[in-house]
């Protein structure tokens, strides 16, 4: 056990901070804008620092890899986020993904957030089926979707965050005690 990858430190730790990051935007209905706002901008810039830092993992069994998120799923985070932000949901980026990048493309909070739910969503349950060939899927495809999607969708919105929390647009009702662990 000691030399399994799946089991490293840095695996766990990305798995606990998705682990929190889910446990959040599964209870959404609950929570406040400022209260969601709030949480995002402090547990997306440790999720991507532990994103980056995803072992490289070997999938002996590629087969063993499953998608949970069901599209239904998605959209109910998706809707839930957009009610909540309303008018603060769009902004403009400028993203390198795409083929112009020097043209400005509307990107949504909610959609960004929802894309990274489902990712962290998938990865949390194909950890869980606790054999090695799923956490070698789960880890392997995590660190892949790091590089070519969330941790893009990540970057997308954290300077939209900062401006809505810090700019007075989105003054908290109260300062709420969130706490990420």
């Amino acid at each position: 056990m000691q030399d399994d990858i799946t089991m490293s430190k840095n695996a766990l730790e990305m798995l606990l901070v998705a682990n929190e990051f889910c446990f959040f935007m599964d209870a959404l209905e609950e929570k406040s804008k400022a209260s969601i706002l709030e949480f995002v901008h402090r547990i997306l810039p440790l999720m991507y620092t532990k994103g980056s830092l995803i072992p490289d993992v070997t999938v002996e069994y590629p087969e063993a890899n499953m998608r949970f998120v069901t599209e239904e799923q998605w959209e109910g985070v998706f809707n839930i986020l957009r009610e909540k932000f309303s008018g603060d949901d769009e902004f403009w980026i400028i993203d390198p993904q795409y083929i112009n990048e020097t043209e400005p493309l509307k990107a949504s909070l909610s959609e960004n957030l929802s894309d990274v739910y489902q990712d962290m969503k998938d990865f949390i349950l194909l950890y869980q089926k606790n054999t090695t060939a799923a956490r070698q899927n789960a880890i392997s495809d995590c660190k892949t979707l790091f590089a070519s999607h969330w941790g893009y969708r990540i970057g997308n919105i954290m300077a939209r965050l900062h401006h809505l929390i810090y700019s007075g647009m989105s003054q908290p009702e109260k300062q709420e005690d969130i706490s990420l662990f």
